[in-house]
Order: C-alpha cells, then sequence, then structure tokens
C-alpha cells in the first residue's frame, strides 16, 4: 500500500451545523418538488452520455479510415479530443457523482471511461469528492485549485519570481492541462510526498499505481502506434496531430474549469487551527462557488452542467440536466435570503481569472484569505 501522509499541524475542517433557518432546507424541498419530479430530464443525461461516448469512437475510427488526408488526420483527431472533454464534463463527471445511473455499480462501470483517456478514475474521485468538494477553494485542502507551484492561485502560497509573469504564461501553459494530467499530475498524485493532499486523506493500494502506468501505455498505443501502423503517415506527423488534439481539448476544457472558482473576487479561506468553521456547508458552498453563462443553450450542452455550478455543488448528487431548471430557485432563494450568489458571462469569467493571476503575481497579498 501507498501510506497516506499524516500531517498532526492541519485539522480536517467541521463546519457550522445548520439550523432550522438554513436555506437549503427549504431549497431542497422546493427543488424535490419542482424540479426532480420530471424524470425525462434523467433520461435525457444517460441517453446524452452515452451517445456522446459512441461519438468518441466514431471519431477515433475516422482518423483510422480518413487519416491519411493529413487534413482530415489532424481534423479527425482534434474531433476526437474536443469528444474526450464532452464526455468528461457531461458524463463522466456525473457518473463520478452517482448522477446517471439508479445503481452505484452501473455508474462506477461508467467511470471506466477514464481509463481510457489515459488516466484513473481512483485517483480523480478521490480527489474531487474527497477534497475539492467539501473544500472548495480552501487551502491546504482543495487539490483541484492547487495545481501546480507554477501558478499562484491560492493568495496564501509560497511566492516565486515567476509568478510575476503568471498572467502572462499562463495562457500559454493551460493549452498543456490535458497532457500534464495523464503525463505528470497523476503519477504525482501517488508518488509525490510534498506537499501531497491526496494522501491526507486516502491510502492509495499499489495496483492502482500499476494500473495507471498500464492505462496510460493503452492510450499512448491505440491513440499513438496504431494510427502510426495504419495510416500511410509519417510517423511525426501522427504525433502533431495527437499533440494538436491535446492542445485544443485543453484550450476547451480549461474554459469550463477556470470560470466557477478563481476569479478577482473569489474567496480562499484558510480552515481554523482547530479545523471548526464558523459557517454552515450550504453557505460555504454558495460563498465560494460561481455560475458562467447559465441562460446559453450552447453552454448547457457543451459544459455539462459546470456553467450552473452552484447547483452542482449544492445538489452534487443530481444529474446535470436538471440544472438549468434548479438555478432560478437558487437566484430566488439569494434573493431572499441575501446570499452571495455569483454568476457571469464566459468572457467576464475568463477576463477576471486574468485579473486574479495578475493580483496574485505580487509577493503581497491583495486578497482576503479567510473572510466569509
Amino acid at each position: 500500500m501507498i501510506k497516506k501522509m499524516n500531517n498532526p499541524t492541519i485539522n480536517k475542517p467541521v463546519f457550522k451545523k445548520a439550523g432550522n433557518d438554513d436555506f437549503l432546507r427549504t431549497l431542497q424541498k422546493e427543488v424535490n418538488e419542482q424540479v426532480l419530479a420530471n424524470k425525462s430530464l434523467q433520461q435525457l443525461i444517460v441517453f446524452k452520455s452515452l451517445s456522446l461516448i459512441v461519438l468518441y469512437f466514431l471519431f477515433y475510427s475516422c482518423i483510422l479510415i480518413f487519416g491519411n488526408q493529413t487534413p482530415l488526420l489532424f481534423a479527425f483527431y482534434v474531433l476526437t479530443g474536443f469528444t474526450m472533454i464532452l464526455v468528461f464534463l457531461n458524463g463522466f463527471h456525473d457518473a463520478a457523482h452517482g448522477a446517471i445511473f439508479k445503481k452505484r455499480k452501473h455508474n462506477n462501470w461508467f467511470t471506466y471511461i477514464l481509463e481510457l483517456f489515459g488516466s484513473s478514475n481512483f485517483i480523480w474521485k478521490k480527489r474531487h469528492l474527497l477534497l475539492h468538494h467539501p473544500y472548495p477553494n480552501m487551502q491546504n485542502w482543495d487539490i483541484d485549485i492547487k495545481q501546480s507551484d507554477l501558478v499562484r492561485l491560492f493568495p496564501g502560497s509560497t511566492w516565486l519570481n515567476i509568478h510575476r509573469y503568471q498572467h502572462i504564461y499562463m495562457w500559454f501553459l493551460y493549452f498543456f492541462y490535458s497532457l500534464n494530467w495523464i503525463f505528470v499530475r497523476d503519477f504525482k498524485d501517488i508518488f509525490g510526498t510534498r506537499d501531497n493532499y491526496l494522501k491526507r486523506v486516502v491510502t492509495i493500494p499499489k495496483y492502482e499505481a500499476a494500473k495507471l502506468v498500464a492505462v496510460k501505455l493503452f492510450n499512448i498505443f491505440y491513440m499513438i502506434i496504431v494510427p502510426m501502423l495504419v495510416l500511410a503517415q509519417p510517423w511525426y506527423m501522427v504525433l502533431y496531430a495527437f499533440l494538436v488534439m491535446h492542445l485544443s481539448a485543453s484550450a476547451f476544457g480549461v474554459m469550463a474549469l477556470l470560470s466557477t472558482h478563481v476569479n478577482e473576487d473569489s474567496v480562499f479561506p484558510m480552515s481554523p487551527a482547530d479545523g471548526k468553521m464558523d459557517i454552515t456547508w450550504s453557505m460555504y458552498q454558495i460563498t465560494v462557488t460561481q455560475d458562467f453563462s447559465t441562460e446559453s443553450k450552447l453552454a448547457n450542452f457543451l459544459f455539462g452542467g459546470f456553467n450552473h455550478h452552484v447547483a452542482h455543488h449544492l445538489f452534487p448528487t443530481v444529474a446535470h440536466t436538471y440544472y438549468p431548471a434548479i438555478t432560478p430557485i437558487i437566484r430566488k432563494y439569494a434573493k431572499n435570503y441575501n446570499l452571495p450568489y455569483q454568476a457571469f458571462s464566459l468572457y467576464k469569467a475568463l477576463r477576471s481569472h486574468y485579473t486574479l493571476l495578475k493580483n496574485n503575481a505580487q509577493e503581497e497579498n491583495l486578497f482576503v484569505t479567510g473572510e466569509l
């Protein structure tokens, strides 16, 4: 077994117990009665997620069938990468939360699609379900925010000289997001010992490390080696197309990931020394999460509910096809209860992320880190 790290100086955060006046109680009641009764939206997520997997294999097949024509080689690699992100945002993510199928085992089976993409559903689910969702934006806990020392998103993170230019170079590095995930981040999660958030909360079986290597080799085999063997293309042209696939897929996926938690108005709390939070779980979730482009049907389809991110954090086990109907109810409660609900256009969310990068490029912290 790969042992989890124990850090006695960091206590697990515990949120304040919700009282009878907590908005989530009545919000959940209204959502259950007015939205979740519509079973057609549950059927829609099943159809959508399975259809996107079929589309992924269709585009991959087109690489092998039409790839001898160089423009089509690149076009179908890009479409395969684009569909990979669609499957992740619209299917895998919901299944990881148990939100697609009625039976837990069927959702678990679906999450193995991540292995097809060269990653580990075990590692991702532990990262996301045990660290990001309970403690979004919380320094020393939210592993999805703390990605690399190259970028300073947490205002309390160590400042490096290179951060002076992060608002410039990060927009180039974001194109390598999926490549970094597959070939760097997964290995850091399993084998890394410095500042490893994941090992605070989970013990990683050794077979998961072996499986991780195996699935990455398999991904390289069918995405690179097989096209090289089948097509009458130079090996380097196939490799170029594979790289372009990941660059374009990253550009698409990062738009959703950057627009929900990390902008100039985001709060990045530090947990108290004793771990006792002076805020309820539901109030915390709505405080540190933002929506974007919620009125756009195209955004709803492409981003799989990531644009309705407040609804997702308050109702994580509900399929994203319900979120467009849940968000207006959340807005109503935000107005009635004076809740800090935030929503932006996609453009404004990305522009605001640039501002956060620029402000956090300075050694002096410009953001409030502990006040909620």
